[in-house]
């Protein structure tokens, strides 16, 4: 069975927003979590009701909205079975004054009452005054909920509601609901546990300081595998080049340009991992000789590139339990080509696109693959949105890393 690519789908989350003029950006968080298929339950407080009105989560979410432990037109005890109920409890913003009651398991409104009565995950988003969250106390509080295992994600650094600039901002709201798919899936997905090493992007080899010799990937195709591993729960090291895309939380980032500094980085991450997905398009050539300051036009009436080739280190890459899938971008004849490069990746099967189809080449949002075995068998996958063309692999790398268990 295929697993739902949509990770939030049939999810419970109850949202608590507490009083900061940052909760605003929750009435973001409220849709995008709907949108993408979550129940949600919104829990204020009563000082949260003086910056944004109870009717907006309702109408976002299409669920009752619980301001007091009294309100009338909820049940005194909704708090137990929303806690009970929960797949996850997300608070933001989370001001000091709530993280300080929860830290201290302090109960006296509905949102904290429902965080003591649940047994879910609880992420918590803290927004306040710089001066206030780097203060003794609620430092003190942050480290006690990190230790009883809640996830903090963020403050960041900015301006804040005083005209200050400081480390107090709320994390953005994409990020908050990043953390939130992380969270979910490292309790209920199928890879929960597992160490996943994914690769993204074009490397990049320099002629000088000035220019240097690419490819045309965009690195769409690995951050949306990257995303989809960690929605199933997986702990995920994404090593990228630079790319215009916007880093995704609740993973381990590293940063890279030069094939060299690729190998350098996935090598080690491969020792303790259960699987490494090649999705980056890694250089074939690099300059033989790199100038230390730019060529000036003015001195060549004609220039000539000298290029040598560069050896395949995917090989290298080793672990107890490792699985390995490799990428192969072609034009023509792709699923042939794709598995030529099986055996010699050490791969146990191989993603083809050829570049030239339409929807399929660099920058799209869609692909369409072929997944290449060693034993020839070749399986067409149809056109696809990137993000269930990277659950399309999960799902057929799956075995492979339970034939270990």
């Amino acid at each position: 069975m295929l697993a739902d690519p949509n990770p939030l789908n049939d999810r419970n989350v109850v949202l608590g927003v507490s009083g900061s003029i940052a909760a605003y950006k929750s009435a973001y968080i409220a849709s995008n979590l709907t949108q993408r298929g979550a129940t949600v339950n919104v829990v204020m407080t009563e000082a949260a009701t003086r910056f944004i009105g109870p009717a907006t989560f309702a109408g976002l979410t299409h669920q009752k909205v619980s301001t007091s432990l009294w309100d009338r037109e909820v049940n005194d005890i909704d708090h137990v079975s929303l806690g009970v109920n929960a797949d996850c409890i997300l608070i933001a913003p989370a001001t000091a004054n709530t993280i300080a009651k929860i830290a201290l398991g302090i109960t006296d409104d509905a949102l904290t009452a429902t965080v003591l009565a649940s047994r879910a995950p609880l992420v918590i988003a803290p927004a306040m005054d710089a001066d206030m969250y780097a203060s003794g106390a609620t430092q003190t509080n942050v480290k006690t909920l990190r230790r009883a295992g809640t996830e903090i994600v963020g403050p960041e650094s900015g301006r804040l509601a005083s005209g200050m600039s400081g480390h107090g901002r709320m994390a953005d709201p994409e990020d908050i609901v990043d953390t939130v798919r992380h969270v979910i899936g490292s309790s209920l997905g199928d890879y929960s546990g597992r160490s996943v090493v994914v690769t993204a992007g074009g490397t990049i080899e320099p002629l000088d300081p000035v220019r240097v010799i690419t490819n045309r990937s965009s690195g769409k195709m690995g951050y949306e595998t990257a995303k989809a591993a960690r929605d199933r729960g997986a702990n995920v090291t994404l090593v990228t080049t630079p790319t215009a895309l916007r880093r995704p939380a609740g993973m381990k980032v590293v940063q890279v340009e030069t094939v060299d500094q690729m190998r350098d980085a996935v090598i080690p991450a491969c020792r303790d991992a259960d699987l490494l997905i090649m999705a980056a398009a890694i250089s074939d050539f690099r300059p033989t000789n790199q100038s230390n300051t730019k060529i000036k036009k003015s001195d060549h009436d004609r220039l000539s590139l000298r290029l040598e080739s560069i050896r395949d280190w995917m090989p290298d890459a080793v672990g107890e339990r490792l699985v390995k899938i490799a990428f192969a971008a072609e034009t023509g004849d792709t699923a042939e080509k794709a598995l030529e490069k099986v055996a010699s990746k050490g791969a146990t099967f191989t993603v083809a696109n050829d570049v030239s189809e339409q929807g399929s080449g660099f920058g799209t949002d869609t692909n369409r693959v072929d997944i290449v075995k060693r034993d020839g068998t070749i399986e067409a996958l149809p056109l696809m949105m990137k993000y269930a063309v990277a659950n399309s692999i999960l799902d057929r790398a799956l075995p492979y890393l339970q034939s270990y268990d």
